[in-house]
């Protein structure tokens, strides 16, 4: 038998496009040349799982992050986050606010990092002397004053990107920023963030569909967003009627059909829970809405990351018509309400134990984990 050390590095490339990411980064770490090897891009990855990324540690500032694939946590120093709120997920990148309420793009992993401006309306570098200092309260648009911590957590609901900037370096970032939820854009060269006009009452969600980014309006408007001549926004598709309480909404791009995922959500006993989901197609073409009553044994991945499905038929782990959700909600019961949906029993089931998640600082967002 050949050794490991005498095979060539176009097996060794073979050899990783099977690899889990904790694995991938455990062969990278045998030796300089296999080091180089896990970096090529020869073979595509391996699907993964996403991780849940979770909080800071207090002792160490290490970030901390949750495999699905091993069900195991993994602390990892990544200091570019230290003292950052996660806002948002996209491509394997995480956007992080400060407390100066400008942002970074990153990849946790390989650690490579874009600079973001700081979030509307400022254009400026903003002078926080103490976290007690007071915000306008009509910079939020909300009824009181706010200050920077509580606008480091709130002032971005979602932020996506169109592309990954590893595959193209003229991507768009589109966030949701303030009370009202405003959508708003960046490219990297831009000195600010970009406004779209057009929205009526506050948004749902964003996504990234087949070369439009959509805003989905909680009067259950669908709409598009037009560039040129100048940014705003246009409604398209059917309208929809949603029902229930406390309810949120998702779009999702599942394998070419863009999806629009309801949540039912109620109160138990003072806390803000879970009690189903349904999906839905709108079809833009028709103008006509489908129930889909399974995902093909596919599993749905939602909250503040953009639109994650896989093929759960790849992984013992993950269940089959799952829809795994976290919370945006900025609710200090928001922490505690995660799991899994089976769209087959209707049931809902916890991941593990939530008291991981000190409410109402930190709330984890899906992140598909990527080195390359």
């Amino acid at each position: 038998m050949a050794a490991w050390s005498d095979l060539t590095n176009d097996v060794l490339e073979y050899i990783t496009s099977f690899l889990t990411f904790p694995d991938h980064c455990r062969f990278g770490a045998v030796c300089k040349n296999w080091r180089s090897v896990s970096k090529s891009r020869r073979y595509p990855p391996a699907p993964q799982l996403p991780w849940l990324v979770l909080e800071e540690e207090k002792e160490t500032r290490k970030r901390k992050f949750y495999s699905l694939s091993d069900a195991k946590h993994y602390s990892i120093e990544i200091p570019e986050l230290h003292g950052r709120y996660i806002c948002g997920s996209s491509h394997g990148w995480l956007f992080a606010v400060d407390i100066k309420i400008t942002g970074i793009l990153i990849n946790p992993f390989t650690r490579e990092f874009f600079e973001l401006p700081p979030f509307p309306p400022f254009c400026e570098d903003v002078d926080v002397n103490t976290l007690i200092e007071k915000v306008p309260s009509d910079y939020m648009g909300g009824p009181r004053d706010y200050t920077f911590e509580e606008m480091q957590t709130t002032i971005v609901a979602k932020a996506i990107l169109s592309h990954d900037p590893k595959e193209r370096s003229d991507f768009t970032a589109m966030i949701m920023f303030g009370e009202m939820n405003t959508p708003a854009f960046w490219r990297p060269g831009d000195l600010c963030w970009t406004v779209v006009d057009g929205q009526q009452g506050s948004s749902y969600d964003i996504i990234y569909f087949k070369g439009n980014f959509y805003v989905l309006s909680p009067v259950n408007v669908l709409y598009v967003v037009d560039f040129e001549p100048e940014p705003k926004l246009r409604v398209v598709g059917p309208q929809i009627e949603v029902y229930g309480n406390g309810l949120e909404q998702y779009l999702i791009d599942f394998d070419g059909n863009l999806l629009l995922i309801e949540r039912f959500c109620g109160l138990d006993e003072g806390n803000l829970i879970t009690n189903g989901f349904n999906v839905i197609e709108p079809n833009l073409e028709e103008n006509i809405l489908y129930e889909w009553y399974d995902i093909d044994g596919y599993a749905l991945f939602v909250g503040r990351n953009s639109s994650i499905f896989v093929n759960a038929s790849h992984f013992p782990t993950c269940k089959k018509n799952g829809i795994y959700f976290t919370h945006i909600t900025k609710s200090k019961y928001a922490c505690h309400d995660f799991g899994v949906y089976d769209m087959t029993d209707k049931k809902i089931s916890k991941l593990y134990s939530f008291e991981v998640f000190p409410p109402p600082v930190v709330l984890p967002v899906w992140l598909t984990p990527s080195t390359w």
